[in-house]
C-alpha cells in the first residue's frame, strides 16, 4: 500500500529478557483515527516510542508520505511532521499557558504573538483556553488542552494521543472527540491509544492489536463489539465482575463536616464533606483529577490529622488518629500514586508486604520483624492476585504499573480490613487486570466489608458502586443509588451541582 501516510514494516525492539516489539507492521491511513490496543506489556509504548523518536528500532523500517521515517530524537519526528500528546503531561505549574507552550517550540515568537496564535487555535478547534492563565489553576482537561494546542500549532500530519480522556468528565471528552473529528476532516491522521473501548468504538475507523509485543489482530472498531476487542487483546474470554447488590448493614465510617487545607501548593482544600460508608456496601467517589482526592485520602488514611469527630470509624472518633492506629483498628488505605506512596521502589516485596502488613499480620515480635512471616504474607499476595513476578525477593519497582497494582490492592485486601479506602484502583492496568481488581473489591464488599472507591473512571464506579458521589473542587455532592444514574446526571454532579438542586429534585 503506497496511499499510507505512516506505513511500518517489521518493527522489532528488544530489551534484556524481554522483547517489546517482534516484527510489527501496519499502515495507518491520512485521515482516519487509528486506534493501537493491547494489555498492559503488549508494547504499546515502545512502538509509539519509535514513532516518535524516542526509541530506536533494532530491526525494520517506517516510511511517512512515502519517504523514508527513522526519527533519532523527537525534535526530529516534530519537523517530519509527528507530534504526540503524552498521558502525563510536562507543564510548569507556575507558568502561563503561553509560557508553557513557547518551551516546547524551536522558535517560539514574541509572546504577544504567539498568544494571539493561542487564542485563535484555541476558538477554532473549540478548545477553550486563555494564553494568560497560569497552568496551575487550570484542570486536567484544561491542561491537555495546552498540550493539544502546542502540538497543533506545529501543523503536524500525525498526531499521536496515549490515554487521552484518562483524566476528563464525560463533558471534555465529547468537547475532545468532537476536536479530533474535526481535524480528521481536515486531513490530520491520529494514532490513538486507549483502554476505553467504547470510547475506540465511537471515535476509530481502523484499529491494530498487540499481544506480547506481536499484531495479534486488525479490526474495525465500528464493527466490533468492546467485548470481543477486550478478548482479542487478552487471547481468551473475559470475565465480567458479578455480585448481588447489598441491603447495607451498620454504619462503618463516618465523615462529617470534614474540611481541612490543601496539602501542597496547587492542592485543593476540603470543604464540608459529609458521607457515610455501610457494611457490605461499595461508595463510589468521582470526579476529575485535582478536586481534592489526595487531600481526603490523606484525611482518612490518617497522613493528615483533623479534628477527632470528622471521621468516625464504627461510631468511635477517629480524626487524631496515626496511619498505624487506624489500621489496628481495621481502616487500610490504598493511594493512587503506586511508586513511591504505595510501595517504596527499592524494596522487596516482602519487604512491602511487611511495610503495611506488620500489625494485622503479627509479622514483627517483641521489636524485631518475622522475616519468615512476612515472606509467607508476600507469597500468599503473589499467588492470590496473580502478580506476575519472579518471586518476594524481587524489587517493587521491577514490576510493570498492572502488576504492582494487583500487588498493592491483595497486601490491603488479604488483612481483611473493616473499611478500605482506594485510589484509582485501576489506573493503567489492562482490562483482564482491571476486572481481576474490581471482582476482588465486590468480594471484600460482599464479605461484609465498606469499600470506598475514588475514581476517575466512571465506567469502573458504574460497574461496582452502590452509591455514587462526586468531588468537584473539595465539596461532595450526595451520595445517590448508582443504578439509573446517566451520563448527563453524572456530568452534572462532577462539574460541581454541588447536590444542591439534585438533592431538591430527590
Amino acid at each position: 500500500m503506497t496511499d499510507a501516510l505512516l506505513a511500518i514494516r517489521g518493527l522489532t525492539k528488544a530489551y534484556p529478557g524481554v522483547v517489546a516489539n517482534s516484527e510489527v507492521s501496519f499502515d495507518i491511513r491520512p485521515g482516519s483515527v487509528h486506534a493501537l490496543l493491547g494489555e498492559n506489556g503488549a508494547g504499546k509504548s515502545t512502538l509509539v516510542k519509535t514513532i516518535y523518536g524516542l526509541v530506536r528500532p533494532d530491526a525494520g523500517t517506517m516510511t511517512l508520505l512515502g519517504q523514508p521515517y527513522a526519527p533519532p530524537d523527537p525534535r526530529a519526528a516534530r519537523a517530519a511532521g509527528v507530534a504526540m500528546v503524552f498521558q502525563h503531561f510536562s507543564l510548569f505549574d507556575a507558568l502561563s499557558v503561553a509560557e508553557n507552550i513557547a518551551l516546547g517550540m524551536e522558535n517560539p515568537p514574541p509572546l504577544r504573538d504567539l498568544s494571539a496564535r493561542i487564542a485563535q487555535v484555541s476558538r477554532d478547534y473549540g478548545l477553550p483556553l486563555d494564553p494568560r492563565r497560569t497552568v496551575g489553576d487550570l484542570s486536567a482537561g484544561e491542561r491537555q488542552r495546552v498540550e493539544i494546542i502546542r502540538c497543533l500549532l506545529q501543523s503536524p500530519k500525525l498526531l499521536i494521543m496515549d490515554e487521552p480522556t484518562s483524566v476528563l468528565t464525560p463533558q471534555e471528552v465529547e468537547i475532545l472527540f468532537t476536536t479530533l473529528r474535526q481535524l480528521r476532516e481536515e486531513g490530520l491522521s491520529i494514532l490513538y491509544i486507549s483502554h476505553k473501548l467504547e470510547e475506540i468504538r465511537a471515535l476509530c475507523e481502523d484499529a491494530t492489536i498487540l499481544r506480547g509485543g506481536r499484531v495479534v489482530a486488525t479490526c474495525d472498531p465500528r464493527a466490533t463489539s468492546a467485548r470481543q476487542m477486550a478478548e482479542m487483546m487478552v487471547g481468551g474470554t473475559l470475565k465480567v465482575p458479578t455480585r448481588a447488590p447489598s441491603p447495607g448493614g451498620e454504619i462503618a465510617l463516618e465523615v462529617s463536616g470534614l474540611s481541612a487545607p490543601p496539602t501542597r501548593l496547587h492542592g485543593t482544600a476540603l470543604r464540608g464533606i459529609n458521607f457515610e460508608v455501610r457494611r457490605g456496601e461499595v461508595l463510589g467517589i468521582g470526579g476529575v483529577a485535582g478536586n481534592g482526592q489526595d487531600e481526603l485520602l490523606l484525611a482518612l488514611s490518617g497522613e493528615m490529622r483533623v479534628a477527632p469527630g470528622m471521621v468516625r470509624l464504627g461510631g468511635e472518633p477517629i480524626g487524631r488518629a496515626t496511619p498505624a492506629q487506624r489500621r489496628t483498628l481495621g481502616l487500610l488505605c490504598a493511594p493512587e500514586e503506586r511508586m513511591g506512596h504505595a510501595a517504596a521502589p527499592d524494596m522487596s516485596l516482602t519487604e512491602n508486604a511487611f511495610l503495611t502488613g506488620r500489625i494485622r499480620e503479627g509479622l514483627a515480635r517483641r521489636g524485631f520483624v518475622s522475616w519468615g512471616r512476612a515472606k509467607d504474607f508476600a507469597e500468599r499476595i503473589i499467588k492470590g492476585f496473580d502478580v506476575r513476578t519472579p518471586g518476594p525477593s524481587a524489587a517493587a519497582r521491577s514490576l510493570s504499573g498492572g502488576n504492582l497494582q494487583k500487588f498493592v490492592i491483595g497486601r490491603e485486601i488479604l488483612q481483611r480490613p473493616a473499611v478500605l479506602v482506594v485510589n484509582q484502583p485501576t489506573w493503567g492496568v489492562d482490562a483482564s487486570a482491571a476486572a481481576f481488581i474490581r471482582q476482588a473489591l465486590l468480594d471484600l464488599a460482599a464479605g461484609g466489608a465498606a469499600v470506598v472507591v475514588v475514581s476517575q473512571d466512571l465506567d469502573e464506579l458504574m460497574e461496582i458502586s452502590d452509591r455514587f458521589a462526586a468531588l468537584n473542587e473539595g465539596r461532595l455532592s450526595q451520595a445517590r443509588p448508582a443504578r439509573g444514574l446517566t451520563v448527563e446526571e453524572i456530568g452534572l454532579m462532577l462539574g460541581g451541582a454541588h447536590g444542591m438542586e439534585v438533592a431538591h429534585a430527590h
